[in-house]
C-alpha cells in the first residue's frame, strides 16, 4: 500500500480568525496549541497538536465553511463533548449512530463540520 496513515488535517478559516479558533480547539477541545514552523508563521492560521491528533487551520482567502466534508475525531464521552461546545456557543447536531459507535456533529467557530465518534463497548 502507498498510504500509511494520515499525517494531520487541514481545516479552512477566515482571516483574522486565530482568536476564535484558539477558544474553541484549545479552550473547549482540550487540544493544545503547536507552534507553526517560522517559514509558515506569515501565512496565519494556527495549529493544535496532541499525541496521535493534529489539527492545522489555515487562512482561505475566499472562505467558505466545510458543511459536508469533515474530520471525524474519537472521543471517551460524545455527549460530554457535545455537552462542552454547546456550552460554550457552539452549534452541535446530533445524528443517527453509526454500528459500533454513538456519533454527533459539532461546528467550529467558522462553520467547519467536525464529527465526534465515541466507540461503543
Amino acid at each position: 500500500m502507498i498510504l500509511k496513515s494520515i499525517h494531520h488535517v487541514q481545516l479552512a478559516m477566515p482571516e483574522g480568525g486565530e482568536v476564535d479558533a484558539r477558544a474553541f480547539y484549545a479552550g473547549v477541545l482540550g487540544v493544545p496549541e503547536a507552534e507553526k514552523p517560522d517559514n509558515l508563521k506569515a501565512r496565519g492560521g494556527c495549529w493544535f497538536e496532541a499525541e496521535g491528533l493534529r489539527i492545522h487551520l489555515g487562512v482561505e482567502q475566499d472562505f467558505r465553511p466545510a458543511r459536508k466534508a469533515h474530520p471525524a475525531f474519537v472521543v471517551d464521552d460524545v455527549a460530554a463533548v457535545a455537552a462542552a461546545v454547546e456550552k460554550a456557543g457552539y452549534a452541535v447536531k446530533p445524528d443517527e449512530p453509526l454500528e459500533g459507535f454513538l456519533r454527533t456533529y459539532v461546528y467550529d467557530p467558522f462553520g467547519n463540520r467536525i464529527e465526534l465518534m465515541q466507540v461503543l463497548d
